[in-house]
């Protein structure tokens, strides 16, 4: 059941959509590359789930089209474009056992009993649930139902998948679980997929690259990585992970590297967005990830300042730190904690690499 060759792009220009005065779409573009689990990430009511529905054929947009591959879809009924979905719900029906679930889609399409027969087979057996056939929906886990949900989604072959916070409704355990096993089916079957999610470890862990949305617009575009390094906003970095904001000043450039002042002293970081170069003088904001400062008695090369450590909350793999600079508060996550400082113990140093000190346009 492998649909190697059966790869899509999918294309988005010019994408906007309005309910009344609220516009949940404003003139996205976006090409998402075929055989890529792409994610849509952002906060509740920044468009994505508008979007998803949009690729899928329930939702009709006011302005702009939508390609999958060269063949333009915007106004085709859902049917026509054979695309899989998977909702926050399992929607499946209690009445059925989990072959006949599975196996609705064929029936709907007038595929023949035997093909039927060997196609719900196969696709259970890709998830893992062959031997749960016969059961009905009340009598599977969480994560199993999950599961035939999936083996739904792929049974139709579709030319994308499409996937609607599907793990919201599981516990953590069960969602680290189907993680995994989403992206190994979605790479088995060289689905293109699309799938939203609010849940910034979710993207990162799964994803091949992300959009993040905020307002109907997507703010950025890039790999986990790339995102989570090089935020090209401070919404994106606010939204992706935890951070420190600071204020400042560029006080000149050296080489690919900005010099900034700011209220802890003077630091040296790279700009975040593409193509920003900020004069001299101008209100920049930095952002530096929790986890990327380093904690010693002593100052080291690059960028230290010296503080003293606030409340600590140790939590084995790490611990958490509140750092004060004057009356500037930062927070530190120490990996692997091993410097254990008394709040009374005097003035420690914090150094942070300039790769790591991400200049925002203000």
């Amino acid at each position: 059941m492998n649909n190697a060759g059966r790869m899509i792009s999918i294309r988005i220009e010019k994408l906007t959509k309005r309910f009344g005065a609220v516009t949940a779409l404003d003139g996205l573009d976006l090409e998402i590359r075929p055989g890529e689990l792409f994610f849509l990430l952002g906060p509740s009511g920044c468009g994505k789930t508008t979007l998803l529905r949009t690729l899928a054929g329930f939702t009709f947009p006011d302005e702009g089209r939508v390609f999958f591959q060269d063949d333009d879809v915007t106004r085709l009924a859902p049917h026509k474009r054979n695309t899989g979905m998977m909702f926050q719900s399992y929607a499946l029906w209690p009445h059925m056992t989990v072959a006949e679930n599975v196996a609705f889609g064929l029936e709907e399409r007038r595929v023949s009993r035997d093909e039927i027969r060997r196609r719900v087979g196969e696709s259970l057996e890709s998830v893992r649930m062959g031997a749960y056939a016969a059961r009905r929906p009340a009598q599977l886990s969480g994560g199993q139902q999950q599961r035939v949900a999936l083996a739904r989604a792929l049974v139709v072959r579709p030319r994308c998948l499409l996937l609607d916070e599907p793990l919201s409704n599981l516990d953590a355990r069960l969602r680290l679980e189907m993680r995994a096993e989403i992206r190994r089916v979605c790479k088995e079957f060289n689905l293109t997929t699309v799938y939203v999610t609010h849940d910034q470890k979710e993207a990162l862990s799964v994803s091949d690259r992300m959009a993040v949305l905020d307002g109907g617009r997507i703010l950025q575009v890039g790999s986990p990585r790339d995102v989570y390094r090089r935020p090209a906003s401070r919404v994106v970095a606010n939204f992706i992970g935890e951070t420190n904001f600071l204020a400042g000043t560029v006080a000149g450039a050296d080489g690919a590297r900005l010099v900034v002042d700011t209220a802890v002293g003077r630091l040296e970081g790279v700009p975040g967005g593409s193509g920003l170069a900020p004069a001299a003088g101008a209100a920049v904001t930095l952002s530096i990830r929790p986890e990327c400062w380093r904690l010693g008695p002593a100052s080291t090369p690059g960028n230290s300042v010296r503080g003293r450590i606030g409340a600590s909350v140790y939590l084995g793999e790490t611990s958490q730190h509140e750092f004060t600079v004057g009356d500037t508060a930062l927070t530190i996550f120490e990996l692997n904690p091993r410097f254990t400082v008394r709040p009374d113990s005097g003035e420690v140093w914090a150094s942070v690499d300039p790769e790591d000190v991400v200049v925002l346009a203000e």
